[in-house]
């Protein structure tokens, strides 16, 4: 291969590992208690044929949509497009929910895909959906649906070298670093989805930083609950692993909501080395243990446990490894990470072990930045601000990304913004942070920020006091109504469990007493909703302005509204 792959051809360490390690486990896919498996060596030639059969349809340099789940399916596709030379596009299955339905639809129309992958699980629906949004003439394919292979094509993929494998599909080019190779939507917890146009130079410079950061290699076992619709899983789960020529063990998202510890007992049954997830799961986690699931655990193969996806809590860090320590979990193992779609997933990352200097409502250190400058602007006056002052976080460097695909004026209004001290390039990333000694600590989102009587109050902080109340509750979603020439207006909604024996006016009121405990906060309304109310993105972060715009129209269906009867 004239050297081998670079640092950006993906596609081409996979084949070099598909010969090297062709029967190594490349990705595990748990399905409950089952679990399907596909090796290098199957994955580079399923990939070779996907990107084949893309080639013959002149998928290089156009949007492909990738609506599979997780698993090596998703492996196989994504391969496939990278090693065509495709663009790929991750959506959520259509199934998923009608939301993601609508969703996949709209996204396939804003990046102009020219066909779609799915698995035949999905195919129906997928074409439906596409159907009903004006798409119908739109090519469906069901990846899986190459296989299983015949067993000569599967011993000609275990003797081709790397090379061939490679140019059978794509010729002698290589991807170089300005080549677009994923469209990553953002998770919507901001503002519509927008595709965020990474190239191979942005995800070699991301693989490389995230090694060195938390020190993975081709050992490790690297796991996962996060869909692959979202940087976090996509890049971080499994094109990481595949990179690094590890194995990647992907667990069911909806983990995420049922039932956090079984992703504990899933890393503990794989013997996985490192893991990330957002801060509410750890919360959840060390919240809602029992002590005989603990007693079935053994985390001591866990040797880095990063916390990010969303601000982190010291309290939590603490009460996670507090909590887990009979299971042999390492409170070295702590890591805080922080990122964005826009920088390619990370951004910075803490090594492990400094984790849990933070405690409290104190930010915690993500480490310093990795692969991008960053500054701490005043986001008003664009002016840039000494270590020790909360700000706006702006970034600029090779893991930033292209921009928005199609979105001129959103990617003018984010990108190669310019500091009041005329440094240009920058990208504004909406989050709120600061600097010391040259480590980033990230204290909420500018939007997100909320004036209770004169002092700015972050709601994640307010919502992991309240999941601290207890078993009875679960997530809360706190964000503030204005209105003109009056104070911001508190408004709390808090799930809470169907069977708890306990009046709803003691619910009520142990949420407004621990608010104003601690924070001196008096909520003006708190609304007692069934689990599930609460919108959350992919990642798990709580989508407050959806949460707020359903309760402005009128379409929450609460339990209880503060001291009154709900419907």
């Amino acid at each position: 291969m004239d050297g081998g792959p670079g640092p950006q051809d993906l596609a081409g360490r996979v084949a070099s590992y598909a010969v090297r390690w062709p029967d190594r486990d490349a990705v595990i896919q748990v399905r409950g208690e089952h679990e399907s498996r596909i090796t290098y060596g199957e994955l580079a030639l399923r990939a070779r044929r996907l990107a084949s059969w893309l080639a013959a349809r002149g998928a290089a340099g156009r949007r492909v949509v990738v609506a599979v789940e997780d698993g090596p399916t998703a492996a196989v596709a994504m391969l496939g497009c990278l090693l065509a030379g495709a663009v790929a596009v991750p959506v959520p299955p259509p199934s998923v929910s009608r939301a993601a339905a609508l969703r996949t639809a709209a996204i396939v129309k804003d990046a102009e895909g020219l066909l779609a992958l799915t698995e035949r699980a999905y195919a129906a629906e997928l074409t439906q959906s596409l159907s009903l949004a004006g798409l119908g003439a739109m090519e469906c394919r069901a990846v899986d649906a190459w296989l299983p292979l015949p067993a000569t094509d599967a011993d000609e993929g275990r003797d081709a070298d790397a090379g061939g494998a490679l140019d059978a599909a794509r010729g002698p080019a290589r991807p170089r670093a300005g080549d677009p190779a994923l469209l990553q939507y953002t998770s919507g917890s901001t503002s519509q989805p927008r595709g965020v146009m990474v190239t191979h130079g942005n995800l070699a410079v991301t693989m490389a930083a995230v090694q060195e950061a938390i020190g993975t290699d081709a050992d490790s076992r690297i796991g996962g609950c996060l869909p692959l619709h979202h940087d976090l899983g996509l890049i971080g789960q499994l094109l990481h692993p595949l990179w690094l020529g590890a194995t990647a063990v992907l667990m069911p998202p909806a983990l995420l909501v049922r039932d956090p510890v079984r992703w504990l007992e899933e890393i503990s049954r794989h013997g996985i080395t490192a893991a990330a997830a957002p801060d509410s799961m750890y919360a959840r986690c060390a919240a809602q243990v029992t002590d005989d699931r603990l007693a079935g655990l053994d985390l001591s193969r866990w040797r880095t446990a990063v916390d990010a996806a969303e601000p982190v809590s010291g309290a939590t860090l603490l009460a996670f490894a507090e909590r887990f320590a009979t299971a042999g979990f390492d409170p070295a193992a702590l890591a805080v990470g922080y990122g964005l779609a826009e920088a390619t997933l990370l951004v910075a990352v803490s090594a492990p072990g400094e984790a849990v200097r933070g405690a409290g409502r104190a930010p915690v250190s993500c480490g310093p930045v990795r692969g991008a400058e960053v500054r701490v602007v005043d986001p008003e006056t664009f002016e840039p601000l000494p270590d020790g002052s909360v700000g706006e976080i702006w970034l600029r460097g090779p893991a930033v990304t292209a921009g928005y695909w199609n979105r001129p004026v959103q990617t003018a209004e984010t990108y190669g913004r310019r500091t009041a001290a005329g440094e240009g390039g920058f990208l504004r990333t909406g989050d709120l942070g600061m600097l010391a000694d040259g480590e980033l600590a990230v204290t909420g989102r500018l939007k997100d920020v909320m004036l209770v009587e004169g002092a700015a109050v972050h709601p994640h902080d307010l919502e992991r006091v309240l999941l601290d109340n207890g078993r009875s509750f679960v997530s809360a979603a706190v964000f503030a109504v204005s209105e003109p020439s009056a104070p911001d207006r508190v408004v709390v909604v808090q799930e809470v469990r169907p069977t708890v024996r306990t009046t709803p006016d003691h619910l009520t009121d142990t949420v407004r007493r621990s608010l104003a405990d601690e924070f001196g906060v008096t909520p003006h309304e708190v609304l007692l909703v069934r689990p599930g109310t609460v919108r959350r993105t992919t990642s798990g972060k709580i989508r407050r302005s959806a949460v707020r715009t359903m309760y402005l129209r009128g379409e929450l269906r609460p339990l209880y509204v503060s001291g009154r009867a709900g419907g």
